[in-house]
């Protein structure tokens, strides 16, 4: 019997949080820290976030490190437990708008709620 890989996450459709975002922790062992999202895994419901949710790796001597030892390295956080952080410090939600975008059409601009503050 195969073996499931993710047990009990509902895949996110279009995630508002991207790579290159400032967000913060709100909950567990990191709250309050902040960090540029890295990489987004919207199968599982993930980002990996610069300086958080950091662990340590044990690993064998290789050929690469000979010596081997513990590696600290940082793991993916629940989406869930970000929130942005735009140019003024305000940590909030993401919204999605269209704006005019001068040719006739929109365009679709990620903002954040609380300050009102576009992100794109």
């Amino acid at each position: 019997m195969a073996r499931k890989k993710f047990k009990n996450i509902s895949p996110i459709r279009k995630p508002k949080i991207k790579k290159g975002d400032t967000v913060i922790v709100t909950a567990g062992k990191d709250r309050g820290k902040q960090g540029e999202v890295l990489r987004v895994y919207p199968t599982r419901a993930r980002a990996l976030v610069q300086d958080v949710n950091k662990v340590f790796r044990h690993s064998k001597p290789t050929e690469k490190s000979p010596r081997g030892g513990r590696i600290e390295k940082e793991m993916p956080i629940a989406i869930s437990n970000l929130k942005v952080v735009d140019s003024d410090s305000v940590a909030g939600r993401v919204g999605i708008k269209r704006v005019d975008d001068g040719k006739g059409g929109t365009k679709r601009v990620r903002f954040v709620k609380s300050s009102g503050q576009d992100l794109d």
